[in-house]
């Protein structure tokens, strides 16, 4: 089933129209969520995220839009779904109400609820091999919109097409100051000794909700040194080990990068506290 607008309807019955805006000119925001047998994962860190990105895009936020409305929004839905008892992944999606061309008519918003079911309920760690590439056709802007889960996301596009036609199983994308901000799907770390470093949101990285997530964890390790700063492409082939992270896979370890082939030590034990947290629902 899907939530249009409050609206609960089988999967063949929903529509949208052809000048919705978010399919006419990308004018739409998206939360992706895990759920897991009822309880949202991470509720407050999505909620916020979605909020101050419709306020960047100057949409009006409904009175109702509380976060206790759409909890249990997703909730219900899930409910009416058959999946209580399942992890699923939720998507919202936000658009502005249909309208104008460029410039929209008003500001006022319409949203949806879809679901789908996961196959675990917490996060697993693969032993297949994962090698990703540099995507140099094109480049993300260091800006506020870079850092939004907007509809517009060809960059991300093109660089999966290219992924899929060359082999590998992702693409480190590349800021317009030729710095590597992100993967194709989600954040980006890597590991150097006991330091672990990530690209700042100021370079045009998502800001991620599990990337949010494993930074708290890790102000909490004293054994490691946490890194926020620009990362090089120089720097890859150097680091221990690589992962990429994003609340729907949790982390997923790089395996390979060129030439070098990387461990999964710090990586493995990182996905350990982050389940951990799960279990106590921290």
């Amino acid at each position: 089933m899907i939530n249009i607008n409050g609206n609960l309807l089988a999967d063949n019955e929903a529509s949208l129209s052809i000048t919705n805006r978010g399919y006419a000119y990308g004018d739409a925001l998206f939360e992706t969520i895990r759920v897991n047998s009822g309880t949202i994962l991470f509720w407050e860190d999505h909620y916020f995220r979605l909020m101050a990105s419709m306020r960047i895009l100057r949409m009006e936020i409904p009175m109702n839009f509380t976060p206790e409305f759409l909890q249990q929004e997703i909730l219900d839905l899930i409910e009416k779904s058959g999946f209580m008892n399942s992890s699923v992944r939720i998507k919202i999606m936000v658009n502005r109400k249909e309208g104008g061309l460029y410039t929209p008519m008003n500001n006022g918003i319409d949203y949806s609820i879809s679901v789908k079911p996961l196959a675990s309920a917490f996060y697993t760690l693969s032993n297949d091999s994962y090698e990703v590439t540099l995507f140099k056709d094109h480049y993300m802007a260091p800006d506020l919109l870079s850092t939004l889960k907007s509809n517009n996301k060809l960059v991300n596009i093109l660089g999966g097409v290219f992924a899929k036609e060359n082999g590998f199983e992702n693409c480190l994308l590349l800021n317009t100051n030729k710095m590597v901000i992100e993967a194709l799907n989600g954040n980006l770390f890597l590991v150097k000794g006991n330091k672990i470093k990530t690209p700042p949101v100021a370079d045009g990285c998502l800001k991620g909700v599990l990337r949010t997530q494993l930074l708290r964890i890790l102000e909490k390790l004293p054994e490691y040194e946490l890194e926020e700063a620009s990362v090089s492409p120089f720097e890859l082939q150097k680091a221990d080990e690589l992962f990429i992270t994003n609340v729907i896979t949790g982390i997923q370890p790089i395996t390979k990068f060129r030439k070098k082939e990387y461990k999964t030590e710090i990586t493995k034990r990182l996905l350990g506290i982050l389940n951990a947290r799960i279990r106590i629902g921290d």
